[in-house]
C-alpha cells in the first residue's frame, strides 16, 4: 500500500489554526498544540477510505455492528476523546490491531479468530482505545516535527505504512536514520505501557475479565516462543510482549476481586461468521464444523452450528442451512444473527414476503439495527419495491449516517423510485466513501450536465463536491509523483 493518506493530509493540513487547538494540560506534553482533533479525524477518515479502496475492510454489516458495539461499550468509559470512535475489521489473517488518529480503530480478522473469548478481544480494543485517548498519534507527530522536514515526513509515512504492513513499516523507519529509529521505538514502548495501564481500567469498568489481557499476551508469546522471527504474529511485532509486560498485566488484574465472568454468545457468533466470510473454500469450512460437532470440539455448540449453517449457505446448500438455522432460531427466537441469516437465505431464494417479515421482526426487536435496515432495503429492492426501500433508508438517515453499502443501496433505491439525479449523487457518495475519487467526480459531473433535469440545489451540491474532490485528487496525484516506485 502507498503511504498516500497520512503523508498527504499532514502536508495539506499544515499548522492548525490557533482556535482549533485542543489544550491538554493534564497530559504533560504539548501534543495538543500541534494537531487538532479535527485534523486527526480527517487523517483517520482518509486512511479508512484508502483501506476500502484497496478492499482491505470486511464489508459485512453484522461484523461491523458487533465490533462497534463492543468498542463503544469500552469507549463509553474513556476520557479525553473529542471525536467519536469508529471500529472496523480489516480483511487480513494477520493477528494485529491498530489505532489511527481521529478515533479510528482497526482489528484484523486474524486477531478476532485467535481470541478465545470476548474479554480477550475487549482487552485488545481497550488497549487501542487508550492509544487514542492519550493522543499517542499526536505525540508522534510532535516527535517527528523536531526532525528536519524530509525526515519528519519519512517517519510519518513509515508509521502510516506500518499500520497495515508492520514489517514494511519498520524497514521504512530504519531507512530514515538509525538514531531517529531508536527514538521512535523508545517512544512507542512508553506508549504501549501507558495503553496497557489505562486499557486495564477500561476493561474492568466495562465489566470484562481483567485477567484476559495477560492471558491473551501469554498465549501468543508461548505459541510463538520457538518460531522463526519472520513468522511471529504482527501483533507481537507492533505490540512487543515481554515477560515483564505479562507480569505487570497479571499484577494489575490481581488488584481486582476474583469473580466468575459470563462471556457473551455474541462474540462466538461473530467469530463464527467472520470465519466463514474470510474462508477461501466454504466446503472446507463445512467439513471442519461437521468434524467439530461430531467430536465435540467446540467452545459453544450454538455458535459452531451457526457457523456450520453459514458455511452450508455459502456452499449453496440452502435447504440444509435453513434447517440448521430454524433449529437454532426455535431455541433462541430473539437472536438477531439467526433471523438475519434466515432472511438472507430467503432473499437469495427469492422468497421476498417471508424475508421482509423476518427483517421487520428484527427491527421490532432491535430498532434501527443497521444490518436489519440494510437487509430490509436490499430485500425490497430485490422485490422491485424501490419506493419502500427508499423510504426505509431515508427514515434511517434522519438520525444515522450511511456507510458505503448504505449509499450503494440508496443509489439503487433512488433509481428504482425514478430519481436519477439523486441516484447519481448517492452513487458519488458511495465511490467517495470507498476511496474511488475519479468515479465519484464522474458522478457529480453527470449531475451538473443535467441542466433541465437537476434542480439548482442539486447542481450546487454536485459543484461543491466536485471542487472539493478534484482538489483532493490533484494533491494525491502530485504526491504520487514524489514517491519512489
Amino acid at each position: 500500500m502507498r503511504l498516500r493518506p497520512l503523508i498527504l493530509l499532514i502536508l495539506l493540513l499544515g499548522p492548525p489554526p490557533a482556535a482549533a487547538v485542543e489544550e491538554l494540560p493534564d497530559m504533560g506534553d504539548s501534543a495538543g498544540s500541534l494537531v487538532s482533533p479535527e485534523q486527526e479525524f480527517r487523517v483517520g477518515e482518509a486512511f479508512l477510505r484508502d483501506l476500502r479502496a484497496h478492499q482491505q475492510v470486511v464489508d459485512d454489516p453484522e461484523s461491523e455492528a458487533y465490533i462497534n458495539a463492543l468498542g463503544h461499550r469500552l469507549s463509553s468509559f474513556a476520557e479525553g476523546q473529542t471525536n467519536p470512535f469508529t471500529f472496523f475489521v480489516v480483511d487480513s489473517p494477520v493477528i494485529n490491531a491498530f489505532a489511527v488518529p481521529g478515533g479510528f480503530i482497526g482489528v484484523h480478522a486474524g486477531l478476532i479468530l485467535q481470541t478465545q473469548n470476548e474479554s480477550e478481544l475487549a482487552s485488545v480494543l481497550a488497549h487501542e482505545i487508550s492509544h487514542i485517548t492519550q493522543r499517542h498519534a499526536a505525540r508522534t507527530f510532535e516527535a517527528a516535527s523536531r526532525l528536519s522536514l524530509p525526515s519528519a515526513v519519512a517517519m510519518l509515512g513509515a508509521i502510516a505504512l506500518g499500520v497495515v504492513a508492520p514489517q514494511a513499516g519498520q524497514a521504512a523507519i530504519a531507512a530514515v536514520a538509525a538514531g531517529q529509529q531508536q527514538y521512535a521505538l523508545n517512544f512507542t514502548r512508553a506508549n504501549e505501557e501507558e495503553a496497557d495501564r489505562i486499557g486495564m481500567q477500561l476493561l474492568v469498568q466495562s465489566g470484562f475479565n481483567p485477567e484476559a489481557m495477560a492471558d491473551f499476551f501469554e498465549r501468543l508469546q508461548t505459541a510463538n516462543r520457538y518460531n522463526d522471527p519472520a513468522s511471529v504474529p504482527e501483533f507481537l511485532r507492533t505490540h512487543p510482549v515481554t515477560s515483564n509486560r505479562i507480569a505487570e498485566a497479571r499484577a494489575r488484574a490481581d488488584r481486582y476481586p476474583k469473580r466468575r465472568y459470563q462471556e457473551s454468545i455474541a462474540f462466538y457468533l461473530a467469530r463464527a461468521r467472520l470465519h466463514v466470510l474470510t474462508a477461501r473454500n466454504p466446503r472446507d469450512v463445512v467439513r471442519l464444523y461437521e468434524d467439530n460437532l461430531r467430536n465435540g470440539q467446540y467452545q459453544v455448540a450454538e455458535a459452531t452450528r451457526y457457523g456450520h449453517a453459514l458455511a452450508l449457505a455459502a456452499a449453496g446448500e440452502h435447504d440444509q442451512a435453513r434447517r440448521e438455522l430454524e433449529r437454532l432460531s426455535k431455541a433462541a427466537p430473539d437472536e438477531a444473527a439467526y433471523l438475519l441469516a434466515l432472511a438472507g437465505l430467503d432473499v437469495d431464494d427469492e422468497q421476498y414476503p417471508r424475508a421482509l417479515q423476518t427483517y421487520r421482526k428484527v427491527l421490532q426487536l432491535y430498532p434501527d439495527y443497521r444490518p436489519a435496515v440494510l437487509g430490509l432495503a436490499r430485500a425490497l429492492l430485490s422485490a422491485g419495491r424501490g419506493g419502500e426501500a427508499l423510504q426505509t433508508l431515508r427514515d434511517y438517515t434522519r438520525e444515522h449516517d450511511l456507510d458505503p453499502r448504505g449509499y450503494r443501496l440508496l443509489a439503487e433505491a433512488e433509481g428504482q423510485a425514478g430519481n436519477p439525479i439523486e441516484s447519481h449523487l448517492a452513487q458519488a457518495d458511495y465511490y467517495y466513501a470507498n476511496g474511488e475519487l475519479p468515479l465519484a467526480i464522474q458522478q457529480v459531473k453527470i449531475v451538473q450536465q443535467q441542466q433541465n433535469n437537476a434542480t439548482y440545489y442539486q447542481r450546487e451540491r454536485a459543484q461543491a463536491h466536485q471542487e472539493e474532490w478534484q482538489k483532493e485528487l490533484e494533491e494525491q496525484e502530485k504526491e504520487k509523483k514524489k514517491q519512489p516506485p
